[in-house]
């Protein structure tokens, strides 16, 4: 659409491949459709639930038993997004955008074989591309996972309610997908290989983790599947787990209506041709290294979002680099995309806000003697009533000393952590020091003065 702007002769190739489950979806990529849009919207239909308990210490009196109905709640979810898919052809279309729903792949320079469903190929020819494939959810490869098991890009959607859940994994997809599902009154239990949300701050990750088992989520740790079979069938059906010890030879076995794989996503690559064209990929990672300009090996061809090496897999980073990308081409601009003290949130139960350098990566960088921390656990106003989770919320600041105790991390565990962190990830951006922090005066009362 940028692109477009400077009158340019663009033409967009989008395809999904369907999941093993046979799951496809919209033009507007992995955010829109299978991740960000939804997960947020069913993570607040669990938030609405714990409104609910809340709400009869304030004085609302409801009799009839609160029950949760998954189809309503799916059914409403697509069809926002069905209308955010078209909202997308349509904003195309105004703007001359050529949208073929084909499969790309390199077959020469500036050349490229697109396929349709049907399997039609055609051939076009380009002065310039960018890969923007993303990435798709992994499978553990072992028996009955792609037969029985389910992953973010079918859960979304799942024509039924999954019942008692296992979710392998211990990213913020599985954490977050775990916990929006217990929020709506299932059963549910993660299984983790080694620690939680790994790249994050472990000490708000293992806040994170107490609070989801002390909720009612069950953790078993240090173990992964071996091998997933099909007791019976059904929507949902029953599922045998068998899981080995990561320390030990011990073997554990568990039944289970869903299992969900969130292990971690592969860039998609590996199947586009970018070894006839030469551009040069990770081997281990399938990840793409590009320069500041997002430019890869081969000149004419540039890439953007989850699919580069050492840059952050987040919607808003891809869409940011994308469009100064295009400025930088087309538009005289010079500005690059900046990848540092980006801001984001995971959406577990208890939602994360973090802008900066984690504690561990902040001791790596700057030696622990060159860094401050400063922590503070406080309760919300709106939690004292119903009178739960007393001290669980939890901020951090991260300082460092050398450098007029300029703010280096920011770490939020709260309600509404993702609309506190916008505004101070903006300071940051600006040089925050811990000084000018102090001299701002609070607003009372909201978690954000803490």
């Amino acid at each position: 659409q940028e692109a477009a702007k400077y009158e340019k002769k663009v033409m967009v190739l989008d395809f999904v491949v369907p999941t093993p489950l046979g799951n496809s979806w919209g033009l507007g990529g992995t955010c829109v459709n299978v991740g960000c849009i939804p997960k947020k919207l069913m993570h607040q239909a669990a938030l609405l639930g714990q409104a609910l308990q809340d709400s009869r210490k304030y004085g609302w009196q409801f009799t009839e038993q609160v029950k949760h109905n998954w189809m309503t709640m799916t059914e409403s979810v697509q069809n926002y997004i069905g209308s955010l898919n078209w909202g997308y052809r349509v904003s195309l279309r105004e703007k001359n955008v050529t949208y073929e729903n084909a499969y790309g792949e390199f077959v020469g320079p500036h050349t490229i074989k697109a396929r349709n469903k049907r399997g039609v190929e055609k051939l076009y020819t380009a002065e310039r591309f960018l890969i923007a494939t993303g990435e798709r959810p992994r499978y553990l490869g072992i028996p009955g996972d792609k037969e029985y098991c389910i992953s973010s890009d079918d859960l979304f959607s799942l024509p039924y309610c999954p019942g008692k859940t296992l979710v392998v994994g211990a990213s913020y997809v599985a954490l977050e997908c775990a916990g929006l599902l217990a929020g709506l009154g299932l059963h549910v239990t993660v299984m983790v290989r080694s620690i939680l949300l790994r790249g994050f701050d472990q000490d708000i990750a293992n806040k994170i983790g107490e609070y989801m088992e002390e909720h009612g989520i069950n953790f078993i740790r240090e173990f992964v599947p071996i091998k997933i079979e099909q007791i019976e069938k059904g929507t949902p059906g029953r599922l045998k787990v068998t899981a080995k010890s990561t320390t030990g030879n011990q073997i554990i076995e568990g039944e289970y209506n869903t299992v969900l794989l969130a292990i971690g996503r592969d860039a998609c690559t590996r199947k586009i041709g970018l070894d006839k064209v030469g551009v040069k990929i990770n081997e281990k990672t399938g990840k793409i290294p590009v320069n500041d300009e997002e430019q890869t090996n081969v000149p004419y061809i540039y890439a953007v979002g989850d699919i580069l090496q050492d840059k952050l897999e987040l919607t808003p980073v891809a869409i940011q680099a994308g469009r100064l990308l295009v400025q930088r081409l087309y538009g005289g601009a010079t500005t690059k995309c900046d990848y540092v003290n980006v801001p984001t949130t995971v959406f577990t139960p208890l939602e994360y806000g973090a802008c900066g350098y984690s504690e561990e990566s902040a001791v790596e960088k700057f030696g622990e003697e060159n860094i401050e921390v400063y922590h503070s656990h406080f309760w919300p106003l709106e939690w004292t009533v119903p009178s739960r989770d007393n001290n669980k919320c939890y901020a951090k600041i991260i300082c460092n000393i050398r450098d007029n105790e300029r703010v280096i991390g920011f770490h939020v565990l709260g309600p509404s952590a993702g609309e506190i962190t916008q505004g101070f990830a903006a300071a940051m951006k600006c040089g925050l020091t811990k000084e000018q922090l102090d001299s701002t005066i609070g607003i009372h009362p909201v978690c954000a003065e803490v």
